[in-house]
């Protein structure tokens, strides 16, 4: 990584720049695995050649199985960071999120791609990083700062308000190995906050603080932003998180930036995909296959004649699943609501109705939400199969996700998002 004094281009003042960056690794053993490859690759580069393994290698799909040995954990990333400014890095589970802050870090090389910097970056990548057990909490405060290339004095005098964050005054001369996983990440984060980095690099260790925690590391970080000029990369799976600390975010898949822009919009797209607006429909081919039950499809519709899920329609949720045996009547299906930030909204399930009994055979089970029931917005659906009323024998989280728009509305009204998920249709009346 280098540091370049050269990164204010027309009057922005860009702290950090990703240029080109991609991580290729090979599956199941360090290196290329080969004294034959590796051979190949000191020979291509010795003559000034590309290295012959980065035109091979598959997108990084953990669902998939793969033909290649290599995989692409990142390819192409492009992006430009300015000073004070808080990027969310979004995304799923093996989109690349930790290995594009590891290369940030400096903890792993790119591939091919160069980073450019100014000032010191403080990295809290997981539970713990660049603590020593052995060592005390006090000691390890000083390791931290020197790593940061902060002298004895100026750690010295940040110490009393570091120990005072993490709260863990009474533990700080004990060797951190003894801490449990949420003292460690509070004098971690404390570490990391408070030694002034220029580039402060979060990686989802919120999720290990409780709550109490969690809002006052927040808070921290927004006046790290906000009041003292410094900027920060934040990853994280809390969608509320984000939103409250972010002012911009990317959007990974599969190692590529799919996405950049105002954190409301890049929320909005890696919460409801590709669908936005569409039909929201499922179809699972033997995915849910059981020995009780086989899951055929999950749909929702509109009255529309696009199809499109509008709130001022009434909406259609048909789940069509087929029974293999004559006890059908002993189960009933149980789905949760989710909100675009995971919060629940509530649960429901068909067997209020008593008309309504499972069969063998094909069941297409029909539940219609009332017009003006949602707020525009993205949801998702879990779906939960119970027995007797009372155990699951089969659930799904987020088993569908789909997108309620706007209906029509009149002219001149307020046009911005109300708050909540659910718009409550109240009985009025005017009593004199």
């Amino acid at each position: 990584m280098s540091h370049n004094p050269q990164l204010t281009t027309h009057n922005r003042d860009i702290i950090l720049k990703a240029e080109n960056i991609s991580k290729q690794y090979r599956l199941g053993v360090v290196g290329t695995g080969t004294l034959t490859h590796d051979l190949n690759r000191w020979w291509h580069r010795i003559r000034g050649k590309e290295d012959p393994y980065l035109k091979i290698g598959e997108t990084n799909d953990r669902t998939t199985k793969g033909e290649s040995d290599y995989v692409w954990a990142l390819q192409d990333i492009n992006f430009e960071v300015e000073r004070g400014e808080v990027l969310g890095i979004i995304g799923k589970n093996g989109a690349g999120k930790s290995t594009l802050l590891k290369i940030l870090s400096k903890v792993t090389a790119p591939t091919t791609g160069t980073i450019k910097s100014r000032g010191r970056i403080a990295s809290l990548l997981e539970v713990g990083t660049g603590f020593n057990g052995e060592l005390t909490g006090r000691e390890n405060v000083y390791l931290n700062g020197a790593i940061l290339g902060m002298t004895k004095k100026e750690i010295t005098a940040k110490l009393d308000e570091i120990i005072d964050f993490s709260g863990c005054e009474r533990y700080i001369d004990t060797p951190v190995k003894r801490y449990s996983s949420g003292m460690t990440v509070r004098l971690a984060f404390a570490v990391a906050a408070f030694l002034e980095p220029e580039i402060l690099v979060i990686d989802e260790v919120l999720a290990v603080g409780d709550a109490e925690f969690q809002k006052k590391a927040i808070g921290k970080m927004q006046d790290i932003s906000k009041g003292e000029g410094r900027t920060v990369l934040f990853v994280s799976h809390n969608m509320a998180a984000v939103k409250s600390l972010c002012t911009r975010g990317i959007v990974l898949e599969h190692g590529k930036v799919v996405f950049e822009g105002g954190i409301e919009n890049a929320v909005s797209y890696y919460l409801s995909g590709s669908n936005v607006g569409s039909l929201s429909s499922k179809k699972f081919d033997n995915e849910f296959d059981k020995e009780i039950f086989r899951l055929n499809e999950i749909s929702l519709k509109g009255e529309n004649e696009n199809r499109v899920i509008a709130e001022d329609t009434v909406i259609d949720l048909v789940t069509d699943i087929t029974f293999k045996s004559e006890d059908a009547h002993r189960y009933h299906l149980t789905y949760h609501l989710y909100n675009e930030l995971g919060e629940a909204m509530f649960s429901f399930h068909h067997s209020f109705d008593d008309s309504v009994i499972l069969k063998k055979g094909e069941n297409l089970i029909s539940c219609k939400f009332p017009k003006h029931f949602f707020q525009p917005g993205n949801f998702s659906l879990s779906l939960f199969v119970v027995e007797d009323k009372k155990s699951f024998v089969f659930s799904e989280s987020d088993i569908i996700t789909f997108t309620v728009v706007d209906g029509k509305r009149d002219l001149g009204v307020y046009m911005g998002r109300e708050p909540g998920s659910i718009k409550p249709q109240f009985e009025w009346s005017l009593k004199n």
